[in-house]
This record gives structure tokens, C-alpha cells and sequence, in this order.
């Protein structure tokens, strides 16, 4: 019997670090690790050091030239412009040395993911450095270099012929993902993200369906800005719990950027570590309804690295290992953390109930959120899709 779950990780994934102050901080994944070391939950022999992907991996969706590009960005051997055109060089995305090297490594470590699940060598993968979901074939955007999600699922689709649920919780539209694979009736796409009315990259409405044969295998949920856990999980439930029964995948990967966290700084959704418990819980009980229990899951935004990353994160940890995770947060990392972080440190697991108030006008969030869900299913329910058996609530 394969393990339960395999963690892929080593300290070079840390590289992919832009500059001083930026808000992608790669310290998240050391701080994450050693939480759940501290925690007794993670061991040895469930890490698995990840190897670059290759250029001819890389390729599977993004463009030669434009590897090419970010190979020579890390060199320093570009000009400013040709850089900015391809979203290298800005605010966002920094140029850095051995850029190509962290990000492919990043990428590496997700197909690794993939390859310990469907060779049957694990129930289930967590690579918490990957879930770069903006990168699109030709650009980098929204702090990704690479797309290392898409290149996992093109990966797949390649080698085993399989079909695919990708579902994206991050607070931002997994908009790279779901482009690379819009005509594809062998990838579902689902995101639900804050509403790109307030939040970048803008995308992700309900009617961004896929064209052609994928016609109604893109589905996007956007969210009202403060919505809180009740109407987070309501919603949730019943998009995916349709969506994986009706498209019944061979395995699902899932990004669960963190973000959606009230204390996060850059976005406004706003639900505390009960819904990113309940994140995974869900996830994982549909993969093993409808995906042979197969499952790769990532991790993606999170800017709080503090209290929020490696405390949601260990939830994820917890479902892809079968283990329960500790309840207090061990006093050694504490006290080992405690000395240069910023902030206190939280010392439990789930938020307190004093930590977070509701919106003052919760119940028009949640009214919205229903009605934009309500209208989603209606849509699917509408003709050219084949996506069947979605019911509207």
C-alpha cells in the first residue's frame, strides 16, 4: 500500500525570492515546515527533495522564446523593455539572480507532486511552494515566473490521457490555468476568488464558461469582498460538490493559496482557519468519492507568513497525511519563530472567536454570493455546455 501522503520540499524551493520587502516571501515555506516538524507530523521520510523541470517540460505550455527570455532575465543580460514586455522587470515580478533555476524548480516540484500520486507511490502530494497560477505562456504576472500548475496538468494529460479537476480557492482569480486549458473538455477548471470588480487580475466572471469542446469546463465563482466563512463554505459546497460528481475526474489538484484570510494585507474576502480547515476536508472527501482518492495539493497566495501561512497550511497537511494536527502550536517553534517575527504569534491552531467580526452587512454579502452561485448554475444549465447534472440551488 502506497503512503498516505508525501510532502515535497527542499530548501532550494526558498530561492524563488524577488527582493527585500516584497510581499511573496519564500520564508513561508521554512517557517510552514518547521511548524510541522515541531508539530511531530511531518518525518523524514515523507519529504521528497524535488529536481528542476526541464526545459522540454517547461515547454508544455510556455513558449521556447520565452524561456529563453526569463533564462537571460537572470543573467541580467536583457534590456528593460524586452523584459517589461513579457512582465519581467516590474513591481510584481523583479528580476532576480538564478530566476530560472528557482522558478523551474518550483515547477519540478509540482510535477513531482503529480508523478508520486499517479505511479501510485503515495494517496496523496502537498508541495506547498507551487500554485503559481497567473503565469501565462508567454508572461509572467501576478509574482509567478511559471505556471507551474498548468505545466503539472499538461504533464499529466500527456502521459496518462487522464481528465482532471483543478480547483482554486487562492482570493485571486486562478486566471493562467484557466486559459491554458479553456478548449479543453478534459480539464474542469473551478475557481472562486474575490470578485475582479476589487481585486487583481480582474478576471474570473461567470461567464468566462470555456469555448469549443470546453465550452462549461471553466467554471469561476466570484465572491463579494468580506465574505465571511458561513457563506464561504456554503457556496463551496455546492459548487464542488456538483462539479467533481457531474465531471468525475481521474485526479484532482487543488491550489490553496491562503489569502482569503481576514488578517491577509493585499485582499478583502475574509473568513477565518475554519474555512481553510474546511478547505481541504472537502477536497479530499471528493477525491476520494470521485478521483480514486488521488490528490495533489499546492499551496499558492499567502501574505501573513506569520500566523496565517503555516497555520492554514498545516491544515492542509493534516488531510493529505491522514493526521490530526495539533490544537496548540508547540511552545519550541514559538519560541524559535517568536524571536524575529514582526508580530506576536498565534499559539493555536484555529483562530479565536474575538479575532474576526463579521461585516455589518454580512447578509447582503451572503445574498449576493447566492445569487451570483444561483446564476453560475443557471448558466451551466444553459445550452453548449457539457457539463451535466449541475443543479441550480
Amino acid at each position: 500500500m502506497p503512503g498516505a501522503g508525501k510532502y515535497i520540499f527542499s530548501q532550494q524551493l526558498s530561492q524563488y525570492k524577488f527582493a527585500e520587502g516584497h510581499p511573496f516571501d519564500p520564508l513561508r515555506l521554512e517557517i510552514t515546515t518547521d511548524l510541522l516538524k515541531h508539530m511531530h507530523v511531518l518525518f523524514s521520510d515523507e519529504i521528497v527533495a524535488p529536481l528542476p523541470a526541464s526545459f522540454e517540460t517547461l515547454t508544455l505550455v510556455h513558449d521556447p522564446g520565452y524561456i529563453e527570455l526569463v533564462q537571460n532575465a537572470s543573467l541580467k543580460n536583457l534590456t528593460t523593455g524586452k523584459n517589461l514586455s513579457c512582465g519581467l522587470g516590474t513591481d510584481d515580478n523583479p528580476i532576480f539572480c538564478s530566476m530560472h533555476e528557482a522558478a523551474s524548480l518550483t515547477v519540478g516540484a509540482t510535477v513531482k507532486a503529480a508523478e508520486l500520486v499517479l505511479e501510485t507511490r503515495t494517496d496523496h502530494s502537498l508541495n506547498i511552494s507551487g500554485g503559481l497560477h497567473h503565469a501565462k505562456q508567454n508572461q509572467a504576472s501576478g509574482f509567478c515566473i511559471y505556471n507551474d500548475i498548468a505545466v503539472a496538468i499538461a504533464w499529466m494529460r500527456k502521459k496518462y490521457r487522464i481528465r482532471v479537476m483543478y480547483i482554486d480557492t487562492d482570493a485571486h482569480h486562478g486566471d493562467g490555468v484557466q486559459w491554458f486549458f479553456y478548449s479543453d473538455p478534459n480539464v474542469l477548471t473551478v475557481s472562486i476568488h474575490e470578485s475582479g470588480r476589487y481585486l487583481f487580475p480582474g478576471t474570473g466572471n461567470i461567464d468566462e464558461m470555456g469555448v469549443g469542446m470546453g465550452r462549461g469546463y471553466c467554471i469561476n465563482l466570484p465572491l463579494e469582498p468580506y465574505t465571511n466563512d458561513c457563506s464561504y463554505m456554503e457556496c463551496l459546497e455546492k459548487l464542488l460538490t456538483a462539479s467533481a460528481k457531474s465531471f468525475r475526474p481521474d485526479i484532482i489538484i487543488s491550489q490553496h493559496g491562503c489569502d482569503i484570510h481576514h488578517l491577509d494585507p493585499l485582499t478583502h474576502i475574509s473568513v477565518t482557519n475554519k474555512t481553510l480547515s474546511y478547505i481541504p476536508q472537502l477536497i479530499h472527501r471528493l477525491a476520494h468519492e470521485y478521483a480514486q482518492g488521488k490528490w495533489v495539493a499546492l499551496g499558492g497566495g499567502g501574505y501573513d507568513i506569520w500566523n496565517v501561512v503555516p497555520r492554514a497550511w498545516s491544515l492542509v497537511w493534516g488531510e493529505v497525511s491522514n493526521r490530526t494536527i495539533p490544537r496548540e502550536l508547540p511552545r519550541t517553534w514559538l519560541e524559535k519563530w517568536g524571536r524575529i517575527s514582526p508580530v506576536a504569534l498565534s499559539r493555536t491552531l484555529f483562530d479565536p472567536s474575538c479575532s474576526h467580526e463579521d461585516h455589518p452587512h454580512i447578509e447582503e454579502i451572503r445574498e449576493k454570493n447566492i445569487v451570483n452561485l444561483n446564476r453560475l448554475m443557471g448558466c451551466l444549465q444553459g445550452g453548449g455546455h457539457h457539463i451535466k447534472g449541475l443543479q441550480q440551488q
